[in-house]
């Protein structure tokens, strides 16, 4: 299996991150948020198509990532597990394991960004990578340029703000800017990007309704496809990991007719899971 994972310079596949030059080691040596912020990214291409996924190679390591290519899902979960990178670009219609069954198994266990590309552009595709917990969803062909600039938009939101934001706290719900982590009575709540940053903008402002409308402005990278509906995909998504009973929501609540809010919920409103 390690013979299908190229590296990015001469040398063991075993680690196919590492570097040869000085300037990488100390990209191994920095701390995620830092290493994104000063010399890239690690990013994985899983693409069956070896000329697109040359192509896709070459535009990002001119923007100065690292870049590791497979072909097939199995390969991509396998370097995953091992030695994560820092986003994933998959493409949907690949052999062994396709990109919706990577991206159901990689949401169980992680919260890499994950940039979907498929040749398949209706509403129920796009809404379904959504609910797998896809952050971005592009269709080919497609504008190298275009990939570029929304891997850098996804990357951006996993940098560390040079403020640190306070923690938000909303009953037993909290909210952490600065490690991108949700926790639901002191227990972590695994969150895509785009549902943290929902959760975060709503946390921000409780009990303040917001419109679709204005959900749908901080989700960036869906911005060619973005329909209401994807704002009620991530709301339905994050009722089933924050809420004692999706069905009768205490925090992420319904205001019909506008929009949704978040609050804090009052006794006996199942706001715990302790005793559900």
């Amino acid at each position: 299996m390690a013979a299908m994972l190229p590296s990015i310079c001469q040398g063991p596949v075993r680690n196919p991150w590492r570097s040869c030059g000085r300037a990488h080691e100390a990209f191994e040596c920095a701390a995620p948020d830092h290493r994104l912020a000063a010399m890239g990214a690690r990013v994985l291409v899983a693409e069956d198509d070896e000329k697109q996924a040359e192509l896709a190679r070459r535009y990002l390591e001119r923007e100065g990532h690292q870049v590791v290519v497979v072909h097939d899902g199995r390969s991509a979960l396998d370097l995953i597990r091992g030695d994560p990178p820092d986003l994933l670009v998959l493409d949907l219609m690949m052999p062994k394991v396709d990109g919706w069954d990577v991206c159901r198994v990689l949401r169980r266990e992680s919260d890499l960004p994950v940039l979907m590309l498929t040749a398949r552009s209706t509403e129920d595709d796009l809404l379904l990578g959504l609910d797998l917990g896809a952050d971005d969803y592009m269709t080919k062909p497609y504008s190298p340029r275009e990939l570029v600039a929304r891997v850098r938009t996804l990357l951006r939101r996993r940098r560390a703000p040079d403020e640190p934001d306070p923690v938000l706290r909303v009953g037993g719900l909290a909210v952490d800017p600065v490690r991108h982590e949700v926790t639901r009575d002191g227990r972590l709540v695994g969150c895509t990007p785009g549902e943290f940053q929902l959760l975060r903008v709503m946390c921000e402002h409780p009990g303040r309704v917001f419109t679709r409308e204005q959900l749908l402005g901080h989700l960036h990278g869906f911005d060619r496809y973005i329909t209401n509906r994807t704002v009620d995909v991530h709301v339905m998504n994050l009722r089933k990991k924050i809420e004692a009973d999706p069905r009768r929501p205490a925090y992420l609540t319904t205001v019909y007719g506008v929009g949704y809010k978040i609050t804090c919920p009052g006794p006996g409103t199942g706001g715990s899971r302790h005793g559900a």
